[in-house]
């Protein structure tokens, strides 16, 4: 491998607006140390270390910090990213619990506390994606009049295309999968209609692919074909989506004001976040396993627990960061 080659595969350990930036001059400088010296562990160590700091930074979450809306962005973008990860894990919780719900009462209070506080956190999240959304979508909407089209086409037509296909997919999917709830069918009782049918359904249909069966083929194998395709496919276009919605915030280039009013809608779903860990550990820690172990948790939600701990923390962290700049 030339000395070009193995410069352009060290730099890769840097994020791509680094690289476009300073790309060319560190490359010639890491040219210059490879032709002095071939070989050295040390300076493939501190570059790759280097790297991450600047992966970190890119991110909004270590590192140094970027100017006040290059890191308010960054943060933002990090912050969604940490709640589509903890909602991907803690929607499939609560349609578990919620399936347990439709069928019989829980048989005890750690565990109707887990549910009643979930459910309220699911719908905060729902209000709180509608005021994020509306102001996103105006300045799309202003940019689309505003903008010729092929300067337009070149930096939102992939991301929002992305983000759009991903989202079809998962509403059509989920609405065909969402027929195979197991909640349906359960014996009245007088709190029964605390969650509608519809949305637990949806939920459970989109986060079907967070499972412990993958562990299991044997059980796996007796599920309906398209449900396992389903399983499989699912992850992609939520994966898609995020990815979509990222790279769209980040071109859009929001005012200053939007951000800041995003900052403070973070802020918001940093604490609801919180509030549905603590509704969820609740259950896992101190709730039963109820009548026919309809609510016993398992190790899937014990990993789902410590998932959304983690992506809590991340999302505190860029937050954090968010709001250094801005004071």
């Amino acid at each position: 491998m030339t000395a070009q080659a193995r410069a352009a595969r060290l730099l890769r350990w840097y994020p791509r607006g680094w690289r476009d930036r300073y790309g060319a001059e560190f490359t010639e400088l890491l040219m210059a140390d490879l032709a002095e010296q071939p070989r050295s562990w040390r300076r493939t160590a501190d570059v790759a270390r280097a790297g991450l700091l600047a992966r970190l930074s890119h991110a909004g979450l270590g590192g140094q910090l970027l100017g006040p809306v290059d890191q308010v962005t960054a943060s933002l973008i990090t912050l969604g990213g940490a709640v589509a990860v903890f909602l991907t894990f803690g929607t499939m919780m609560w349609s578990q619990l919620v399936i347990g719900w439709q069928w019989a009462p829980p048989g005890n209070r750690a565990t109707t506390v887990a549910v009643l506080v979930m459910s309220a956190a699911m719908a905060l999240f729902l209000v709180l994606a509608l005021l994020a959304a509306v102001p996103v979508g105006w300045c799309l909407a202003r940019m689309l009049t505003r903008r010729p089209a092929g300067q337009l086409a070149r930096g939102l037509a992939w991301p929002v295309g992305l983000a759009t296909l991903s989202a079809a997919a998962l509403i059509i999917g989920g609405r065909h999968v969402q027929n195979g709830w197991p909640g349906t069918g359960g014996p009245a009782w007088p709190h029964q209609g605390l969650v509608p049918g519809g949305v637990a359904a949806f939920g459970w249909a989109t986060t079907l692919s967070v499972s412990s069966y993958w562990a299991h083929p044997a059980a796996l194998a007796a599920f309906p074909a398209g449900q396992i395709a389903w399983m499989a496919v699912s992850p992609a276009a939520l994966a898609g989506l995020a990815a979509g919605l990222s790279m769209t915030v980040r071109r859009l280039g929001l005012p200053v004001r939007v951000l800041r009013y995003q900052a403070r809608l973070g802020a918001a779903a940093g604490g609801v976040m919180a509030v549905f860990l603590t509704g969820a550990a609740c259950w896992v820690l101190a709730g039963g396993p109820g009548p026919r172990n309809l609510f016993r948790p398992g190790a899937i939600d014990v990993l789902a627990l410590i998932m959304m701990a983690l992506a809590l923390a991340a999302g505190w962290q860029a937050l954090h960061r968010a709001w250094a700049v801005q004071q």
